[in-house]
């Protein structure tokens, strides 16, 4: 029987099945490779698993930073406002991978990714993208992952407190909400050394311009000459959203993304004036342990390894034993690196 024949119910479900059929005797024919493996030969945006996405537009927005503006594969499903991706690189042979947020609206048809990524001292990945990264650069991606997000009923009044590069996850708030035509009140707080270290001065300016419900606060620590001086107190809160503080305040949260003493210092507010609640935070710097003597025997289960335990985290210990283990952010926070601890004592954790 032919399927211009077929009973009209049957035709829609042979066709999905017969394709993936395909694609699993093909990645069967491939093993123990991934198909994507070969097909990147040819395409390094040509894949039937994996997520990659082009570099389309580069910019330097500060003198320390650049902006990727990427496509990615259809693979890719979007992303949440606050919410952040892994991106990957081949870097002398080796594939390398740091989490970063994107900043653009969530709300946005465009398809591409905006990700704006500070190029710190040291740093293995943000440094090669800083000074190598050119329309046409193919990166691996992963799907958006993380808790930080606006939540599906947005708030009527929203406070988006940032630091240095911290400012990404929260412009991605400010413009989807702009987007959305979010009509509550929004204050967008900043803070950075100078006037010249914050990436999307322009951007945050227009925005406040062209709608009234958006107040913008610029705070430059080192150089003063912004809106506010100094660094965050009680003071800057009733400044700039002193009903935050209001017992009788109703449907209001404030998001804070920044270096460690931006985080304490607005926590310590928060706790002060109680409305801890409020806050969500997302890090980008890891909790501080205490510090302990190194020993011991270190088992890495599904290869056989073992080491002596340096006092490294796994991580370390594990690719200087020769493993490859996944990982984003190499700093406990993407959890993309997560195992199961099998025995031995759990240590005091630093508050987060």
């Amino acid at each position: 029987m032919t399927i211009a024949s077929a009973p009209e119910n049957t035709t829609p479900k042979s066709t999905p099945r017969r394709g993936l059929s395909l694609v699993g005797l093909i990645e069967a024919m491939a093993a123990p490779h991934q198909i994507d493996r070969y097909l990147e030969l040819v395409n390094p945006m040509a894949t039937v698993r994996d997520i990659r996405a082009q570099v389309v537009a580069v910019d330097h927005p500060t003198a320390d930073s650049v902006t990727l503006t990427l496509r990615p594969t259809r693979q890719w499903r979007g992303f949440q406002a606050g919410q952040f991706v892994q991106l990957g690189v081949v870097i002398d042979g080796v594939r390398h991978t740091r989490c970063y947020s994107p900043a653009g609206g969530a709300s946005t048809r465009s398809g591409l990714i905006e990700l704006t990524v500070k190029a710190h001292p040291g740093g293995l990945v943000s440094q090669y993208l800083y000074a190598n990264a050119a329309p046409g650069l193919v990166v691996s991606l992963s799907q958006a992952d993380g808790v930080f997000s606006l939540p599906v009923d947005r708030p009527r009044r929203v406070l988006l407190i940032s630091g240095g590069s911290g400012i990404t996850p929260v412009m991605s708030m400010l413009r989807t909400l702009v987007e959305e035509q979010h009509s509550g009140e929004i204050v967008f707080v900043h803070y950075a050394n100078t006037d010249a270290d914050v990436a999307y001065t322009r951007a945050l300016k227009t925005i406040a311009e062209q709608n009234p419900n958006v107040k913008l606060v610029l705070v430059y620590t080192e150089s003063g000459g912004g809106d506010l001086e100094g660094f965050f107190d009680r003071g800057h809160l009733d400044a700039v959203a002193p009903w935050i503080a209001d017992p009788d305040t109703i449907d209001a949260q404030a998001y804070l993304c920044g270096p460690p003493g931006l985080m304490r210092g607005v926590r310590e507010v928060f706790r002060e004036v109680d409305v801890e609640h409020l806050l969500n935070t997302e890090e980008f710097a890891p909790a501080v342990a205490e510090p302990g003597e190194a020993g011991g025997e270190v088992s890495f289960t599904k290869s056989g390894v073992a080491a002596e335990n340096s006092g490294e985290t796994l991580l370390e210990q594990a690719e200087a034993a020769g493993l490859n283990p996944e990982y984003g952010c190499r700093m406990g926070i993407c959890f993309s690196c997560t195992s199961v601890k099998k025995a031995g004592p759990y240590p005091k954790r630093a508050h987060r």
